[in-house]
């Protein structure tokens, strides 16, 4: 009867075992695509990253840059202040996008611009993507916002 206990514990401990690895398996493989790194402007020149990834880029939309194409397809250049992408985005853009403003947009790089699917603009006059903010930090670009209201 004790071995029986025993054989017995052993079993639900290896179903559960199994059962919990395989749900962690499904968990990783539902959330593959949802998984987006960020990248500044000198990440993705200094390492680009691997054909069709798909990636996070930030930045200020560089001053002069936004040219519009036939239809909805918009070019610019987003900088952290060391190096400048250029953009392609199709689509609609955000109602506050506009140069020497923060973005961020999702996308892959192919042949050395970045193909955006999504673009992110700033919400208000004050507010700055974190990931930006310290990618432009790290570049000494970045100044903080006038908070007096004027």
């Amino acid at each position: 009867m004790k071995g029986l206990k025993k054989t017995r514990r052993i079993q639900i401990l290896a179903l559960a075992f199994v059962a919990l690895a395989g749900s962690t398996a499904l968990i990783g493989y539902a959330m593959r695509d949802g998984i987006n790194f960020f990248r500044a402007p000198a990440q993705v020149i200094a390492e680009p990253p691997e054909a069709g990834e798909v990636f996070r880029l930030g930045g200020l939309v560089e001053p002069g840059s936004l040219v519009r194409g036939q239809g909805e397809t918009v070019s610019f250049n987003v900088t952290d202040g060391a190096e400048v992408v250029p953009v392609r985005f199709t689509g609609v853009l955000p109602d506050l996008f506009k140069e020497g403003q923060g973005m961020i947009g999702t996308g892959v790089l192919v042949d050395g611009t970045f193909e955006a699917s999504e673009i992110l603009a700033k919400h208000d006059e004050s507010y700055m993507p974190k990931e930006v903010m310290e990618a432009l930090k790290e570049q000494g670009v970045y100044q903080e916002p006038d908070q007096s209201g004027s």
